[in-house]
């Protein structure tokens, strides 16, 4: 008999699921590059008309009304196609949904150019209505997603910074249309190279999603929490979010700050100007506040990637939220305050922005076992509404 250690021993076990090995491609870098271009991309289509509507108006011979429904317009869409958009994030998956967001906007780019490109076109108002509809439909795919990508391409230690790098490249987007848009168009003759400008990123986001988004999950899950997730059933789901109340508590609030925020991008210039403030003064104040929007959900999104502290960041954050709202209700009515005003807005945007990709990881966190699309759209979902009354 030969010594101990020579003699064999029992079968060894068959490893469990959960100790089996998590990886995490570099392909999701490429993934969440693509997703951070089309949302960038989508918002300067939102907003491109927006800063030189009076030029714009006069170009294609059309009320200011008009002007302003061309934003308006991805509001009213968000409402219905965001349902659509949530199912489709959860039972088609990620990878088609974002081929398919990226063929929309970036055929609502061209569509939307054709008035300045074939003179004499018919109805231009028709056709840009059109181009930013089809735009509007995409917003309800690519605002959802970063969730979505951070859950299942993305390690548990960087999911919030994903979500972070994801959701803040739409306000970078609006705020590349409120410098762009004045940069370029100096007179009515500069329109079409304004609308030309902006279909070159939308073709671009649109051939890397199209070549280079093989697959809507990775071949090995890169977390635990990746490895178990298993979406519910699309209305099973939004029964799930209904009857959840910490989910629902967040998806009001959360909601309504998107409406609000969204209010407060589109309506900055006409709150201020009518006190006395410049147009000029009025962009400053809005750069400000996407600027430091940014920074804020920089910081914030790799402090929570360390520590998990999602649900005591959120509420200082609405709280401090709150308290920046009503200073802003207050001095934007003083003739004069332009210090005080740019500051308010600065830290509106600190404070508000940052807590958006947090509030999203917390929304997906507390839903489960729902689907991260479903979790974190409804949120959005609800914003237009909040965003609707107080346009209205």
């Amino acid at each position: 008999m030969g010594p101990e250690g020579d003699a064999p021993g029992p079968p060894t076990p068959p490893v469990p699921g959960g100790l089996r090995g998590y990886r995490a491609y570099a392909r999701r870098w490429v993934f969440l590059l693509v997703l951070s271009l089309l949302s960038g991309s989508n918002a300067t289509l939102w907003l491109s008309f927006a800063p030189v509507a009076d030029t714009v108006a006069r170009h294609f011979l059309l009320s200011t009304e008009q002007v302003n429904w061309l934003s308006l317009v991805y509001l009213v869409v968000a409402i219905p196609a965001g349902l659509a958009a949530i199912w489709m994030l959860d039972s088609v998956g990620l990878r088609w949904a974002t081929i398919l967001c990226a063929w929309l906007n970036f055929a609502g780019s061209v569509l939307r150019s054709l008035p300045s490109m074939l003179k004499g076109t018919p109805a231009p108002f028709a056709f840009l209505m059109g181009g930013q509809s089809l735009c509007a439909l995409a917003q309800t795919l690519v605002i959802f997603s970063p969730a979505k990508l951070a859950a299942l391409w993305f390690p548990e230690h960087q999911r919030a910074t994903a979500n972070m790098v994801g959701t803040m490249a739409n306000p970078l987007g609006i705020l590349l249309a409120n410098v762009l848009s004045p940069a370029l168009v100096k007179k009515e003759d500069d329109i079409p190279v304004m609308l030309g400008v902006y279909i070159i990123p939308a073709g671009l986001a649109c051939l890397l999603a199209t070549a280079c988004l093989g697959e809507s999950e990775p071949p090995t899950p890169p977390s635990a929490g990746a490895a178990h997730s298993n979406s519910e059933k699309f209305l099973d789901g939004l029964k799930l979010l209904v009857r959840n109340k910490a989910y629902v508590v967040l998806a009001v609030c959360f909601g309504g700050g998107v409406g609000i925020f969204t209010s407060f991008s589109a309506l900055l210039e006409q709150i201020l100007c009518v006190n006395g403030y410049s147009n000029e003064f009025a962009g400053l104040c809005g750069a400000l506040f996407i600027v430091f929007g940014i920074l804020g959900a920089l910081a914030l999104g790799l402090y929570v990637d360390r520590t998990k502290r999602f649900m005591e960041a959120v509420k200082i954050g609405f709280c401090l939220t709150s308290l920046v709202c009503v200073a802003f209700a207050l001095v934007s009515q003083l003739r004069g305050q332009t210090v005080a005003l740019a500051a308010v807005c600065s830290l509106l945007g600190l404070f508000g922005f940052s807590v958006a990709p947090v509030a999203m990881e917390l929304a997906v966190e507390c839903s489960f076992p729902v689907g991260e699309g479903a979790a974190a759209g409804l949120v959005f979902v609800v914003g237009p509404r909040g965003c609707s009354s107080w346009c209205c």
